[in-house]
């Protein structure tokens, strides 16, 4: 399990109220991405690359959110979240696909399997982070970015 110093920095960070968001994805590089995206995006993470260990991490830790590739070893993304949308501890959390699969065929297979959202690699920064904004919009901190532009 990787974890990074995002989750683990200081105090000050892993008390606030930004969302923490569980990252499934088996490709250093595609971790990487993601991991750098979302903390300029404010949000605490932690990262796992094993879809077996994932089920058990999701319903300890509880995570707002979980970013799920679906070519996975082992369990494919599609079983995955399956699993936790049966599961007491994890039905309610919104996972979203994250996959290179992009044909609207897929992108209907991979919904009806019970992703509550899909974004396709590569991706803008900006896309992710309309889905992160619009599944968790409650759980970040009420000032926007224009806002703080303003009080400058």
């Amino acid at each position: 399990m990787y974890l990074t110093h995002s989750l683990m920095s200081d105090e000050k960070k892993q008390s606030s109220q930004q969302p923490l968001i569980l990252v499934v994805e088996d490709h250093d590089d595609s971790l990487l991405l993601l991991s750098y995206a979302l903390e300029l995006l404010g949000c605490r993470f932690f990262c796992q690359n094993d879809s077996y260990s994932t089920l058990l991490v999701a319903k300890e830790y509880q995570p707002d959110l979980i970013l799920l590739d679906i070519l996975l070893p082992g369990m494919n993304g599609l079983e995955v979240v399956q699993y936790l949308k049966r599961e007491p501890l994890t039905c309610h959390i919104p996972v979203v696909a994250v996959t290179a699969l992009a044909g609207q065929a897929q992108q209907e297979r991979i919904l009806g399997a019970g992703f509550d959202d899909y974004i396709s690699k590569p991706y803008m920064l900006e896309d992710l982070e309309a889905i992160i904004h619009r599944l968790l919009d409650h759980k970040f901190e009420s000032y926007s970015a224009f806002e703080i532009c303003q009080e400058s």
